[in-house]
């Protein structure tokens, strides 16, 4: 029996997406997403934020490098994926990421502007992993 791997999460960015390109130009997309609950403790309201380390590959990854920014309100889904590195001390470290697989970007049309000219995004973009004929 075969298990499931799936994550959705709905959250703003923490950060401007960080690209690179790597070895036979592969593009790659990482950033922090937040995401954020209330709930009411002995009547006071409290929120509780997590943070998840987001990845996004290829043609995903480009899109998201030229919608995305800090701040924006997105719905991504995908899988977890926990990798191991060495750190500078030689120390092995293990690290949790959604690998996203798509995502949809949120919110109001005056979100999609910037100095108030507006940007070549619909309101609700949608872009996914191995599309090549992704609408903008």
């Amino acid at each position: 029996m075969s298990g499931v791997n799936k994550v959705i999460l709905v959250g703003h960015l923490g950060k401007d997406p960080e690209a690179r390109t790597l070895e036979g130009g592969v593009s790659v997309v990482s950033f922090p997403l937040a995401t954020s609950e209330s709930f009411n403790k002995d009547g006071r309201k409290i929120e509780q934020t997590e943070w998840h380390n987001i990845v996004m590959w290829r043609g995903l990854a480009d899109v998201a490098a030229k919608f995305l920014q800090k701040g924006k309100l997105v719905y991504i889904e995908g899988k977890l994926r926990t990798r191991s590195f060495e750190d500078k001390e030689g120390i092995k470290k293990y690290t949790t990421e959604v690998v996203a697989e798509n995502f949809t970007l949120l919110g109001r049309k005056t979100d999609f502007e910037n100095d108030g000219v507006a940007k070549p995004a619909p309101k609700d973009l949608t872009a996914t992993a191995g599309d090549d004929n992704i609408a903008y």
